[in-house]
């Protein structure tokens, strides 16, 4: 979901790219509460961190607290940031609850992604 509100809040202004220590797909409730936003991520795919390692980034961001403990180290500088968030795969109850989990999850990280691409556009307004 991150990655979808990056992609689509941000335009072209970063080179974005997402990956989990524990991939398997993209989860469809994840899809549904996106396309309530707007945001198509139906074409996105689960990837494994593991694929990106001796890529060099400018901003690691960690969504879960499991993922700030086994995120891989990447190679030269860059800006590590955490937002500890519940991780809505783990939802548990009725449909409806689940849904419920998932929305409230993704209005969190679009406020965060909001706030992340303020603070890099007023740090560095040449971006």
């Amino acid at each position: 979901m991150a990655e979808g509100f990056l992609r689509h809040m941000a335009g072209d202004k970063f080179e974005v790219f997402s990956a989990g220590v524990k991939p398997t797909q993209v989860n469809p409730l994840a899809i549904k509460v996106m396309a309530e936003t707007g945001v198509d991520i139906s074409k996105h795919r689960s990837k494994s961190a593991m694929e990106f390692i001796g890529q060099q980034f400018d901003y690691v961001i960690t969504v879960c607290d499991n993922a700030k403990q086994t995120c891989p180290v990447f190679p030269g500088k860059y800006e590590k940031i955490h937002w500890s968030l519940e991780d809505p795969a783990e939802a548990q109850g009725s449909d409806e609850e689940r849904l419920a989990f998932f929305r409230r999850i993704r209005d969190e990280i679009k406020n965060k992604v909001a706030a992340f691409i303020g603070m890099i556009f007023i740090e560095s307004p040449g971006y």
